[in-house]
């Protein structure tokens, strides 16, 4: 993925965390990533699905990187993207791309 969009490639280690909506076991579709600068033991992704992120304080929740693949498969190939990336996808839509905004810049 890293390749394709011309991106530095920035691992997610197993033992870190993402912050994931429930929504996204459920099977609620579309699937957004992004990815924060990260912090202590997170990558700094935030995953949800759906078309609105929703503003609750416990809208996300922590899981280490080891259990996305029982979660949502899919979304593995995405991980290695640096922050201040972004992924849709639904099905056979796809669309990724970078957003300055993420970083804090």
């Amino acid at each position: 993925m890293c390749l394709k969009h011309m991106a530095d490639y920035c691992p997610s280690p197993n033992h870190l965390k993402v912050g994931i909506a429930l929504n996204v076991k459920e099977g609620h579709r579309p699937i957004n990533g992004l990815r924060h600068p990260a912090e202590g033991d997170t990558t700094g992704w935030y995953i949800w699905a759906g078309e609105e992120l929703s503003d609750d304080p416990d809208f996300f929740q922590p899981l280490h990187v080891e259990h996305l693949s029982e979660w949502c498969p899919e979304i593995q190939k995405y991980l290695g993207l640096p922050p201040g990336w972004r992924f849709l996808i639904d099905g056979e839509y796809e669309d990724v791309w970078y957003d300055e905004s993420l970083l804090g810049v």
